[in-house]
C-alpha cells in the first residue's frame, strides 16, 4: 500500500485498462503485460486519459505538439504503465526494480531533444518508487509515426521481490 499511498500525495490517478481496439487483421493483440518468473515486460503504452482512451493532443513533436506537452504526455504514459502493471501484479508494492525503459517519440526528422520528452516520464517513475527502486535504464528514439498518432509510447521491464 506504500505506492498507492504515494501516488495518493502526488495527486496521481492510475487510468483505467487502455481501450484499443482489436486489430483489424482479426489476430489477437498482444498482452499489456507479461510476468515471467521474476521479470515484469511491458509493452509499449502511450498516454491515456482516466477512463483508458489514448489522451491527446495527437501530433508530432515539437512542430505540431510543443515539448512541455509532450512531456506531460510522457507523464500520462508512466500512469498507464503503472496502472497496467498494477493489474497484472497485484500491488505495485511488489516491484522491486525498474530495469529499463524504451522510450519512443513522434518527432520531427533530426529532432534532438527526445531524452527531454522522456525525462517527464522517469520523473514520475522516480517520485513514485523513490530513486532506489525506480533508478532504470533508458532509450529515447525519435520515430517517424506512432500509433494513433500519440507524441510517446514508452514499454519497460521490472523486477519483482522475490
Amino acid at each position: 500500500m506504500r505506492i498507492e499511498e504515494r501516488l495518493a500525495e502526488l495527486g496521481l490517478t492510475l487510468p483505467a485498462e487502455p481501450a484499443v481496439p482489436p486489430p483489424a487483421t482479426g489476430t489477437l493483440p498482444p498482452d499489456w503485460v507479461r510476468v515471467v518468473g521474476r521479470r515484469v515486460l511491458v509493452s509499449g503504452h502511450g498516454p491515456l486519459l482516466p477512463d483508458g482512451r489514448p489522451a491527446g493532443p495527437f501530433g508530432r513533436v515539437p512542430d505540431e505538439v510543443p515539448l512541455e506537452i509532450a512531456q506531460e504526455s510522457a507523464q500520462l504514459a508512466a500512469l498507464a504503465v503503472l496502472g497496467t502493471v498494477q493489474r497484472a501484479v497485484g500491488d505495485l508494492d511488489r516491484i522491486a526494480a525498474w530495469v529499463t525503459v524504451s522510450g519512443f517519440v513522434f518527432a520531427e526528422p533530426g529532432y534532438r531533444h527526445t531524452t527531454a520528452v522522456l525525462n517527464a516520464f522517469s520523473a514520475v517513475v522516480h517520485d513514485v518508487f523513490g530513486r532506489e527502486v525506480g533508478a532504470h535504464a533508458r532509450t529515447a528514439i525519435g520515430a517517424a509515426t506512432l500509433p494513433l498518432g500519440v507524441p510517446v509510447v514508452v514499454a519497460a521491464e521490472l523486477e519483482l521481490r522475490s
